[in-house]
């Protein structure tokens, strides 16, 4: 037991695996803490929690929330709903002026467990860049029932980083205010988690049933340097989600002290990672503005660009992902998968093996979050891999300008290989097709769809698709379907294309038109009980 006043450090020096080390719940203990190295093993994991009885938390498999840590709301969040308003939560936070804390694990920690901990920092001008890290090689540790959290209007970077970790769980927490405010700050992304950064084995990583808000990306694999790529990663029933209150001219604006909003990029991407699964989130609210223009989730290798004309991860991938049984909500655009150098001309390893079914993008609107309102980009970069082997499948989206942005500048680079747009509903968009740029060179200079899939991809498959309302003009691939609009689809509640219920109706001229015999589009069931409970 440490009470509070008592010492964290001298409890944790001391500590034998096995041990359970109890703070004082509702206490604060501030400062920067070590936590050490010890020869622990999976029977004999020190537990660091708080004093407060199990039957004070969430059961395991629940997500805790600030009510336990006595806050009933947060403006701009999603409600609470407070049982009780009791904190039993013991507090740990960072006072340094700047720098990282208050957690670090030393190199070579293992078989650690924290349970119902607030990790925080104080409010201070000074950035803070990692409420927990890590300063070599750990493994076996398990975030559980946390509340981690920056300050309202302050730059704190992120939440985790990762750095050289294998097997670590982040489970039934919530993190919230990672950002970093525009042209003042003294960052200029945030993230909850990240990773995929430094040398050594990285992975598994179990992401799972947390609330995960940060302005920049809520979680990021890779972008810097690398001699290694994170492996089997688990990133499932997370409500990701940035507060629409941080966006400037919204009622209840929130931005830096000065009045400066935060910085927006995405919410999920993968710069350095392999085998991921992506299953049953829910994210909402993503923006354009930045660096970014409002991208929900990005397929990204990248060999990062370094000083003096170097590159920081030739090694760097993005391969074998998949994405399923989501809802993506209230962005500037859906996904950017592309392979792409850096801008020192590296090239990254690879970037392809990528299933994307049954997701649900909606409220992708332009002129709301400052983006282009498109599905999907689908692109290669001079000198960058080969982009092969997408198979998009079953997906409801309703884009308002542009279904896909494609570019290969094929008289340089090979069309792009093994690319499947299967059995899914989507708004054409004013200019369904088009394409990324730099002229006739580009596979998709003509930003006609049958004239650009046969140009850019060396083999596709464009089928059993229904695309609303597509312009008179354009040339579609054979065997699909063309509803004069929403209303043509059959759905249950369109509701103007967002949060509506896309069921097909039983008249529907589309149910069980797929190539499975299964109804076009999403299958609306399969998300909701993956995603039960995540709000």
């Amino acid at each position: 037991m440490v009470r509070s006043g008592q010492s964290i450090e001298q409890v944790l020096a001391d500590a034998s695996c096995g041990d359970i080390i109890q703070l004082q719940a509702g206490a604060t203990f501030s400062g920067n803490f070590v936590i050490p190295a010890k020869s622990c093993d999976d029977s004999h994991w020190i537990v660091i929690r708080t004093s407060a009885p199990d039957a004070s938390l969430p059961p395991e498999g629940t997500r805790l929330n600030p009510c336990y840590g006595g806050v009933s709301s947060l403006p701009g969040r999603p409600q609470f709903n407070c049982a009780s308003r009791a904190n039993v939560l013991a507090k740990i936070e960072f006072n340094g002026n700047g720098g990282s804390g208050p957690l670090t694990f030393s190199s070579g920690a293992n078989h650690y467990r924290l349970i119902g901990l607030e990790l925080t920092r104080a409010v201070s001008s000074a950035a803070v860049y990692n409420l927990i890290q890590f300063k070599g090689p750990a493994d076996h540790l398990v975030f559980d029932r946390l509340w981690i959290h920056g300050t309202p209007q302050d730059d704190t970077v992120r939440g985790i980083l990762l750095g050289q970790t294998r097997s670590v769980a982040i489970v039934d927490s919530f993190l919230n205010d990672f950002h970093c405010v525009s042209k003042t700050g003294s960052c200029v992304d945030s993230q909850t988690v990240a990773g995929g950064l430094g040398d050594g084995p990285m992975g598994p990583y179990k992401i799972v049933n947390n609330f995960l808000e940060a302005s920049g990306e809520d979680i990021l694999l890779g972008g810097g340097q690398a001699s290694a790529t994170p492996h089997d990663i688990e990133v499932r029933h997370n409500h990701m989600f940035k507060p629409i209150t941080w966006m400037k001219g919204q009622p209840g604006f929130v931005g830096g002290t000065n009045g400066n909003p935060f910085i927006v990029k995405n919410i999920f991407e993968l710069k350095n990672g392999q085998r991921i699964l992506l299953d049953g989130n829910i994210m909402e609210n993503n923006w354009g503005g930045f660096t970014q223009v409002g991208f929900a989730i990005l397929l990204t290798p990248k060999n990062q660009a370094g000083g003096g004309g170097s590159n920081l991860c030739p090694i760097c991938q993005v391969t074998d992902v998949i994405i399923r049984n989501s809802w993506i909500s209230h962005v500037g655009a859906g996904l950017q998968i592309a392979n792409a150098s850096s801008d020192n001309g590296g090239a990254p390893l690879d970037g392809q093996r990528y299933s994307i079914h049954d997701i649900v993008i909606d409220d992708i609107d332009d002129r709301k979050y400052s983006g282009p309102s498109q599905f999907a980009q689908i692109s290669v970069g001079a000198g960058a891999p080969l982009l092969q082997n997408v198979a998009i499948n079953h997906v409801t989206a309703f884009p308002l300008r542009m279904l896909f942005v494609i570019g290969d500048m094929v008289t340089t680079m090979p069309p792009m290989k093994n690319f499947a747009f299967t059995n899914s509903i989507v708004n054409a968009g004013s200019a369904p097709v088009w394409s990324t740029g730099g002229g006739p060179g580009n596979c998709a200079f003509h930003n006609d769809p049958l004239t650009t899939f046969s140009a850019c991809f060396s083999s596709y498959t464009f089928t059993a698709n229904a695309i609303i309302a597509p312009p008179a003009a354009a040339n579609w691939p054979k065997k699909n379907f063309f509803p004069r609009s929403a209303a043509a689809v059959g759905f249950a509640n369109y509701n103007g294309g967002i949060r509506g219920d896309y069921h097909l109706q039983a008249s529907s001229p589309y149910k069980g038109k797929g190539t499975d015999g299964k109804d076009l589009g999403a299958d609306i069931d399969a998300i909701h009980s993956a995603t039960a409970g995540v709000e």
